[in-house]
């Protein structure tokens, strides 16, 4: 036996356009969070703000750029850092 709801129009209506905006909601909420700040490399990090790597790594030391450090060796620049330092600094960005 089957049952049968009767809706009248205009009730169904609301409800597939509330059923919508939750779908819409849900899909939003399920989208993965935006791609993390991943460091580059030390010499594409001072290609990024026109500085050479040496003085990339300078600015490094003197604790004027934060660099994260990728081996025994190797430090790695975030791009959101490289992004300030040429405002923090007043320098021209390349």
């Amino acid at each position: 036996m089957q049952h049968v709801v009767l809706i009248p129009e205009t009730e169904w209506r609301q409800f597939t356009a509330r059923l919508e905006k939750l779908e819409a909601a849900e899909q939003a909420r399920a989208t993965p969070p935006p791609v993390a700040d991943e460091p580059m490399p030390t010499a594409e990090a001072a290609a990024r703000i026109g500085l050479s790597v040496s003085a990339l790594l300078r600015a490094r030391r003197a604790g004027k750029l934060q660099g994260v450090r990728l081996n025994e060796k190797d430090w790695g620049f975030r791009p959101s850092a490289l992004d300030r330092y040429p405002r923090r600094y007043h320098r021209q960005a390349a």
